[in-house]
């Protein structure tokens, strides 16, 4: 194939940008077409309507003649090894390691978000890799023991726009022993979440908020399909953990957390671990202090009163009780962790040492 590669300087950052002929480029798997060469993505539940040439709110989907197609298959922007408990997933092989992908764009716009200058920006944006499906499992099977990989996480910013690289890869990971988790916003439609689900084993998706309206002013997105999809991976009996970032003045009232605990615990279980982690002004939200760690303290405890059994605090000092996994029947501490570190795992066949209570998750 003739792909046409060249660097520039943008405010003395340099950044590859990648040419494509049409025929090179890889088609979206879920859009259909509509009069005058126009297409409708079916992705995601913003259903974006896109004339020729014009590219979808993710920023990586775009038609050309009439035809839907990804703009970052195959370029990926971001290829890193971390622990398993940044993405974070506490019950799913505690103390292993991920192998961890991303690529440019998002399908919201969360004001607050971390990786902004990937996530915020399209592929023309980014520095990027040109590596296949296989290329990634290859790399991720050469380290694979020297670092203890055993998943491939689909993170950063969202894997929902890089689906059809998504899927491929996680085809390829399965076939080679790693498992396949994602980190995210949960803003996917019902028929792609139901075929990437055939090779998901893991996730954790971020429910931003419990009411529509911050949902819609802070991340524009919504609450409803985010909740579908919760329902519908528990449905389907993939590992999940639910992370809520607790912005202060947003979504810091303990009444509004209480809803969503007892939303969770109706409709995924007490099992279901919950992480309330600390917001850090950023991006375009630099106005808002940084979240007191007694604020997540107060959730946890709502969330313990509630009945929930695995509550857990990030972004907290290193060595917080909260980062820890106990017993709900005993209370013998199973795991202490110091950030992303294990200290200890006494977890053993899946149950607690001491009175043989079964442990929510995947440990061995």
């Amino acid at each position: 194939m003739n792909r046409r590669e060249f660097l520039i300087t943008l405010a003395g950052i340099p950044f590859i940008l990648s040419g494509k002929n049409k025929e090179e480029l890889y088609p979206a798997r879920y859009y259909k077409k509509l009069e005058n060469r126009k297409v409708q993505c079916l992705n995601c539940p913003h259903h974006c309507i896109l004339k020729n040439n014009e590219t979808g709110f993710c920023r990586v989907r775009k038609n050309i003649d009439g035809e839907l197609y990804s703009l970052v298959f195959g370029k990926p922007c971001a290829v890193h090894i971390d622990p398993i408990e940044k993405k974070p997933l506490f019950h799913f092989y505690p103390g292993t390691t991920a192998f961890s992908i991303a690529t440019a764009g998002c399908n919201f716009r969360c004001k607050y978000c971390q990786n902004y200058s990937i996530s915020q920006v399209g592929p023309d944006e980014t520095i990027n890799y040109n590596l296949s499906p296989k290329e990634l499992i290859e790399n991720a099977m050469i380290y694979r023991r020297k670092y203890n990989i055993s998943t491939i996480a689909y993170t950063y910013t969202e894997p929902v726009v890089f689906f059809e690289f998504m899927f491929e890869i996680a085809k390829v990971a399965r076939e080679n022993g790693f498992k396949n988790m994602f980190h995210s916003n949960g803003f996917i439609e019902e028929e792609p979440l139901r075929e990437i689900i055939n090779y998901l084993d893991a996730a954790n998706i971020d429910l931003k908020f419990f009411n529509e309206k911050n949902y819609k002013d802070i991340s524009a997105g919504s609450l409803n399909p985010v909740l579908r999809t919760l329902k519908i991976l528990k449905e389907k009996k993939v590992h999940l953990e639910i992370t809520n970032l607790v912005i202060p003045t947003l979504n810091d009232n303990l009444d509004e957390i209480k809803n969503m605990v007892i939303w969770i615990k109706e409709n995924l279980g007490t099992d279901t671990p919950v992480h309330f982690s600390c917001f850090f002004p950023t991006y375009q939200l630099t106005n808002l202090p940084p979240t007191p760690v007694s604020t997540v303290e107060k959730a946890r405890d709502v969330a313990l009163k509630e009945g929930m059994k695995f509550v857990y605090l990030g972004n907290v000092p290193r060595g917080h009780p909260g980062e820890n996994t106990y017993c709900p029947n005993c209370n013998e501490l199973l795991i202490k962790r110091w950030g992303f570190d294990i200290l200890e795992n006494k977890i053993k066949n899946g149950k607690c040492p001491k009175c043989k209570t079964k442990i929510e998750g995947v440990f061995e």
